[in-house]
Protein backbone atom coordinates (compact mmCIF):
# COMPACT_ATOMS: atom_id res chain seq x y z
CA UNK A 1 0.00 0.00 0.00
CA UNK A 2 1.67 3.68 -0.93
CA UNK A 3 1.89 6.00 1.85
CA UNK A 4 0.17 9.44 1.95
CA UNK A 5 1.98 12.29 1.26
CA UNK A 6 1.58 14.60 3.99
CA UNK A 7 3.74 16.97 2.32
CA UNK A 8 1.77 17.33 -0.97
CA UNK A 9 -1.79 17.67 1.72
CA UNK A 10 0.26 20.39 3.53
CA UNK A 11 1.29 22.24 0.54
CA UNK A 12 -2.20 22.17 -0.67
CA UNK A 13 -3.92 23.51 2.25
CA UNK A 14 -1.24 26.47 2.48
CA UNK A 15 -2.09 27.46 -1.20
CA UNK A 16 -5.81 27.68 -0.12
CA UNK A 17 -4.98 29.31 2.93
CA UNK A 18 -3.75 32.15 1.17
CA UNK A 19 -5.56 31.81 -1.97
CA UNK A 20 -8.80 32.80 0.66
CA UNK A 21 -6.69 35.55 2.74
CA UNK A 22 -6.38 37.14 -0.70
CA UNK A 23 -9.37 36.90 -1.65
CA UNK A 24 -10.77 38.16 1.15
CA UNK A 25 -8.10 41.41 1.16
CA UNK A 26 -9.19 42.05 -2.21
CA UNK A 27 -12.89 41.78 -0.97
CA UNK A 28 -12.31 44.44 1.66
CA UNK A 29 -10.19 47.04 -0.28
CA UNK A 30 -12.98 46.75 -2.66
CA UNK A 31 -15.47 47.39 -0.18
CA UNK A 32 -13.58 50.14 1.45
CA UNK A 33 -13.37 51.85 -2.48
CA UNK A 34 -17.12 51.07 -2.42
CA UNK A 35 -17.72 52.97 0.71
CA UNK A 36 -15.63 55.58 0.20
CA UNK A 37 -17.35 56.86 -3.50
CA UNK A 38 -20.64 55.98 -1.70
CA UNK A 39 -20.20 58.45 1.61
CA UNK A 40 -20.48 62.05 0.14
CA UNK A 41 -23.35 60.59 -1.89
CA UNK A 42 -25.42 59.66 1.16
CA UNK A 43 -26.97 62.66 3.07
CA UNK A 44 -26.21 60.39 6.48
CA UNK A 45 -22.68 60.82 5.88
CA UNK A 46 -22.76 64.12 4.93
CA UNK A 47 -25.11 65.64 8.24
CA UNK A 48 -22.47 64.87 10.74
CA UNK A 49 -19.59 65.78 8.77
CA UNK A 50 -21.67 69.81 7.88
CA UNK A 51 -22.64 70.02 11.24
CA UNK A 52 -18.96 69.38 12.47
CA UNK A 53 -17.42 71.56 9.70
CA UNK A 54 -20.21 74.42 10.70
CA UNK A 55 -19.29 74.14 14.35
CA UNK A 56 -15.56 74.70 13.07
CA UNK A 57 -16.87 78.93 12.01
CA UNK A 58 -15.77 77.11 8.23
CA UNK A 59 -12.26 76.67 9.76
CA UNK A 60 -12.50 73.35 7.87
CA UNK A 61 -13.66 74.56 4.37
Amino acid sequence: MATPNYGYEKRQRELAKKKKKEEKLKAKAEGRRHDDTDAPQEPGTDAPDSAAGGDGAGAGN
